[in-house]
């Protein structure tokens, strides 16, 4: 097990408090040197500033300035990557600029807010997001440039997986992201029943956390810890796989029927594990960052609607899902409809990473060069315009689904 991030978050004002940064990177540089002295191996530090549109204060316009400024200074302050958060449903033009601020700058994450609360679904926000992803895809030549960019349903503050994360106060905070998926799959490698895995992945989740946790009440009590995504993020390798996980607790492929069943009980260990959850915490499946997935994706076992259906008993949603060069925005707007409806719904947070790859149609291999990429092929999107209610720009309002039904 790895932790993935060591996530800050703070509000960093604008113009940009210098020592404010400054502060949040010796935090960083202290964090992680203090949890490998502990025997965790740290991948990435991070900042998450509150929503773009509040850091502006409504001046959008200004992003893509901010995130260059803020690209710059991140190596001299010893921080790998940053998130200037969402674009917010109550300032409907802060979807715009989103492009533009992504290709002004290397190591910037965005979101955009297509559900929340506050304002239900936003039909028109679901489009300005497909907008983005459409024309992110056309950045560089391999679409990479949607890897920072995620549309963001029912999700919440303080989640340090990216692009997921922001702040929404001027307390500065901090959380941990894991890289765990290999604690499943060990779990459910050596033991002879399905308890005996689920327990002995309880254990190994709980002890870690605890073990996490400790260090940060203790040696880092001036600052808030927030908790701890201990979402089972894979690595692109068959040891640290989250589908492998699955296949090795007995479904053949991953895509097959019992995956649902597998993610779901995967899911509820980490509900089960004694320590504060934050964030997602429940099963990743990043079709790019796991190697059975890639696989299986490739093979066509795996799809976008099998993905889609194991959101809603876990997970973070559609995660790095590579899709043909001329997808439409029309034709993504759906999809991201559906994720918002399983958000609203089932009241979880769900996030959708998508990622157009120019020149290439269904079936054929990617060809990402990327140490976090396991390459697959493009995946079929079944889906094209929507017309009628669904075509308007009314909001939807879901209320979440009540379990007590006497």
């Amino acid at each position: 097990m790895k932790i993935r991030s060591i996530t800050y978050f703070l509000n960093p004002k604008y113009p940009l408090d210098k020592k404010a940064l400054e502060k949040a990177g010796e935090f960083l540089v202290q964090a992680k040197a203090t949890y490998e002295a502990a025997g965790y191996e740290v991948q990435t530090t991070r900042l998450a500033a509150i929503p773009f549109p509040k850091l502006l204060n409504g001046k959008v316009s200004e992003l893509p300035r901010l995130a260059q400024q803020l690209s710059e200074l991140l190596p001299q302050i010893n921080v790998a990557y940053a998130a200037l958060g969402p674009a917010l449903i109550e300032f409907p033009e802060s979807y715009t600029f989103i492009p533009e601020a992504i290709a002004a700058s290397e190591n910037i994450f965005f979101g955009g807010v297509i559900a929340d609360k506050k304002n239900g679904i936003s039909l028109q926000a679901i489009k300005a997001c497909a907008k983005i992803i459409q024309q992110a895809s056309t950045i560089t030549p391999d679409g990479f440039a949607n890897l920072r960019f995620a549309a963001l349903a029912n999700v919440k503050a303080g989640a340090p997986f990216f692009p997921a994360a922001y702040h929404d106060n001027d307390e500065p905070a901090f959380a941990i992201a894991t890289e765990s998926a290999d604690l499943a799959v060990q779990s459910f490698n050596w033991q002879m029943t399905l308890d005996d895995g689920r327990q002995a992945l309880i254990a190994e989740i709980s002890k870690h956390g605890q073990a996490i946790t400790q260090i940060a009440n203790t040696i880092f009590s001036k600052t808030r810890f927030i908790g701890i995504d201990f979402s089972l993020a894979p690595f692109p390798d068959d040891a640290h796989s989250l589908g492998g996980a699955v296949e090795k607790m007995g479904v053949p492929k991953i895509g097959l029927h019992g995956s649902l069943a597998a993610a779901a009980i995967l899911t509820e260990a980490v509900d089960r594990a004694d320590f504060p959850h934050t964030g997602f915490s429940g099963f990743m499946q990043p079709i790019l960052e796991d190697s059975v997935l890639a696989k299986r994706a490739a093979e066509g076992v795996h799809t976008i609607k099998d993905a889609l259906l194991y959101s809603a008993v876990c997970g973070t949603g559609l995660d790095t899902v590579p899709l043909p060069g001329d997808t439409t925005a029309e034709q993504i707007a759906p999809l991201l409809l559906d994720i918002s409806a399983l958000a609203m719904r089932l009241d979880k947070p769900l996030t959708a990473r998508l990622m157009p790859v120019p020149g290439k149609k269904a079936g054929d291999a990617t060809n990402f060069d990327f140490g976090f990429f396991a390459n697959s092929k493009v995946m079929r999107l079944e889906s094209e315009k929507l017309s009628g209610a669904l075509s308007g720009n009314d909001p939807i309002q879901l209320s979440a689904r009540k379990n007590d039904l006497s």
